[in-house]
Formats: structure tokens, sequence, C-alpha cells
């Protein structure tokens, strides 16, 4: 039963996410566990959409998107998904050189390692057994729910912040939310999800299978950000410490850890950054493949599907190489990568959606009316925040705030 909708959705808890949830809990302390009520309810629907696309009709997204609504929105969206995940791949190759540091190795040898190994796992065919060991160190991450119950937070002001809100609207408040639902809902898991679907082919008669992994793993997704919010919160943000570095982050392991902290939280974002790396890429050449009508999938060799395999290729070779950069600022190019697919997230959201509700294409599996109306809810919302932080943004520029600042 685990499979597509489980990887992708824990996927998502990459080198990026972690940085971002950890730079929220110490920059605002729970300011942001309200945003995670929404979120989840918004990933669960859009997770399951697109894995009941893929059981339906046994296409990818792009496949769809070219088919249904012509060659001009299926390069705007391939556009827009070559722009997000290609920030993303190097963000997570970041995310090895930052895991493998705290480790002592340096990042020159770690990162063509990691881009080596992941090319050979993914074109030789064994990756999906792989990825279960990547999934196994993202385990790691357990010691954020530990070390929330050993440090015992102020559930009640937890709980008045999940319900009562303070939201401001200054640029970094607005990019860090941005960013937040960027890495939360990150449009390569539905596409993901998607493809792995269509080309595992499965059956109507056994997607109520596939229906419970999508909302389990966008479940448990969210479940670790919760965690890792409510640590950085209390560990960090009383004291005034800005997630910089990943050893920063690390720090808000130490109640539980102590001087293992370091050593934990690298073994974690080291399987999810690895996770992510080979996710990623694949997540990319199969809608690039599927817009102009490619061979494509894991199973098929270089000679059988040479365009799938070269962008897969390609994708890692500029990620590991950017990563390589001296100099580069591993925690800010992660945060960015998550805010520019917060920005472009709604392009593949309004696919989905206009898809899955569809009946040309889902016949009676299209969505229902509830489905639908908080689809495109999701779909207005982000699109408003994404409006907001780059209408914010020019305005500090001339130091101005929306807020009256």
């Amino acid at each position: 039963m685990l499979g597509p909708g489980l990887i992708a959705a824990i996927a998502g808890d990459d080198a990026g996410g972690v940085a971002t949830y950890a730079t929220a809990g110490a920059s605002y302390g729970y300011q942001f566990l309200w945003t995670l009520l929404v979120i989840t309810v918004s990933l669960c629907l859009v997770q399951e959409m697109s894995t009941r696309l893929g059981a339906v009709t046994g296409q990818g997204l792009a496949d769809l998107i070219r088919e249904r609504f012509g060659i001009r929105w299926t390069a705007v969206s391939v556009i827009a998904l070559l722009v997000a995940n290609g920030a993303l791949v190097v963000s997570e190759f970041a995310g090895v050189a930052a895991a493998t540091e705290l480790l002592g190795v340096s990042r020159y040898l770690s990162v063509p390692l990691a881009a080596v190994a992941i090319w050979i796992l993914v074109v030789w065919g064994s990756y999906h057994r792989v990825e279960k060991v990547f999934l196994v160190m993202t385990l790691a991450f357990l010691a954020y729910p530990i070390t929330v119950f050993s440090i015992r937070p102020d559930w009640a002001e937890i709980g008045r912040q999940v319900v009562s809100p303070r939201i401001t609207l200054d640029s970094a408040y607005l990019t860090t939310l941005v960013a937040f639902v960027g890495t939360t809902m990150t449009p390569y898991m539905q596409i993901y999800a998607q493809s792995a679907v269509a080309e595992k082919g499965v059956d109507l008669e056994h997607y109520g299978w596939e229906r419970l992994d999508a909302y389990l793993g966008a479940i448990l997704s969210d479940v670790f950000t919760f965690f890792i919010i409510v640590t950085t919160a209390v560990v960090l943000f009383p004291q005034g410490i800005q997630i910089e570095t990943a050893a920063d982050a690390a720090k808000a392991l130490a109640p539980l850890a102590g001087q293992w902290a370091s050593t934990v939280f690298a073994l974690g974002l080291l399987g999810a950054s690895m996770l992510a790396a080979g996710v990623l890429p694949l997540s990319t050449a199969y809608p690039v493949s599927e817009a102009l009508g490619m061979e494509r999938g894991v199973s098929r060799t270089f000679r059988e599907a040479p365009f799938f395999m070269g962008i897969f290729t390609g994708l890692i070779i500029i990620g590991a190489g950017i990563t390589l950069l001296p100099g580069l600022p591993l925690i800010p190019l992660l945060i960015l990568a998550q805010v520019i697919n917060g920005v472009l997230l709604p392009i593949v959201l309004i696919s989905i959606v206009r898809l899955a509700g569809d009946r040309s294409v889902m016949g009676s599996y299209a969505n229902g009316r509830l489905y639908g109306f908080l689809g495109w809810l999701t779909v207005v919302t982000v699109s408003i925040l994404s409006i907001l932080m780059v209408v914010s943004s020019i305005l500090g520029i001339f130091g101005v705030q929306l807020g009256g600042g």
C-alpha cells in the first residue's frame, strides 16, 4: 500500500523544508502553527487529486495538460516547473553539503559522491529499493517529537496561537509564510505522485489503498512539521538564535541529544536530502518528457528513453555543480528555493484542480462540489499570498510596509 503518496509527502520534508520550519520556529515562535491546520487539509486534497488523476487516466500531469489545455498552457506549466524544481535540486544538494559538513566531511567530496550515487541508483533501476533506506534515515527526525515531550512546551499557549493567530504584513513574515506554503505543498510532490501511480498501473479497484496512502503521507509530513516548529520555538526562539547554518538548526535537539545533536540532525538531513535529490529530478523529467511525447520511466534504459534520462542527468549535474560554488550560503539558499516554489505553485495547482473536476476526463471520479470548492480556495489563497509577498518586497525597497510600518 505505502508508495507514491508517502514517498512524495515525506520527500517534501527535505532540506529546504527543515530549514524553513526551523527558521519559522526560531524567528516567530508558535506564530506559524495556525497555517498547519489549513495546509494539512489542502495538502491532503491536492495529493489525493493527483493520485486519483494518475489512477483514472493512467497518464502524468503534463500529458493531460497537453491534451486538454493545449501547447501554450503546457509550455507555461513546464517552464514554471523547470524553474521551481531546478532551484530545489540545488537546495537538496545544499542539504547534502550542510549535513555532511556537520559530520566533518567536505562538500567537495560528499556532493559529487551523492550525485554519482543517485544517478547510478536511478539509471540502473534500483532507486525504488534504496529510497527505503533514505526513508529510514529520515526517522532520525523522530528526535523532534521526543524532544518536544522532554522539554514540556506550553500546550495552552500553542492552542491559543493555533486558533487565534497573530498575522503581520511585513515583508519578512510574508516571505517566510510563502516559503512555508511552498515547501509544505511543493509542486513536485503532486507531479511525482501522479506519475508514479500511473507508471505503477494502479487500477480503480485498488485505488482506495492509494487514497489512504496519499492522506497518510500528507498527514505524517505535517506532523513532522509541527514538532520541528514547536521544538525550535521552545529551544531557539527565547534565545534569539537565527538559523543561518545547519549547526544553528541542530541546536534545537540539544536538550535531547546533547553533544550528539549535530550528528542526529545531520543523519536526518542527509536522508531527507538524498531522498528528495532522487525524487526531484524524476518529477521534472516525467512532465517535460510527457509534454513532448517522449519515452519516460525509471524502468526504461538510457537507450530507450534518452530524453528522460538526459533531463534527469542534467539536473543532477547542474544542482551538484552550483552547490560546489565557493562561499554559497546554504541555509538562505534552501529558503529561497521554497519561496520560488510558493510563487510558482498556483500554476500547477490550477491544472490539477481543473483536470480533477473535469468529468470528460475523470467520469464519475471527478471532484464533487466540496472537493472542487476547497481546491479552488487553495489556489486563490496561495495566489494571494504570493502577490502580497511580491508587493510587500517591492514596497520594502522604498521603506514602505503593507501594515503601515
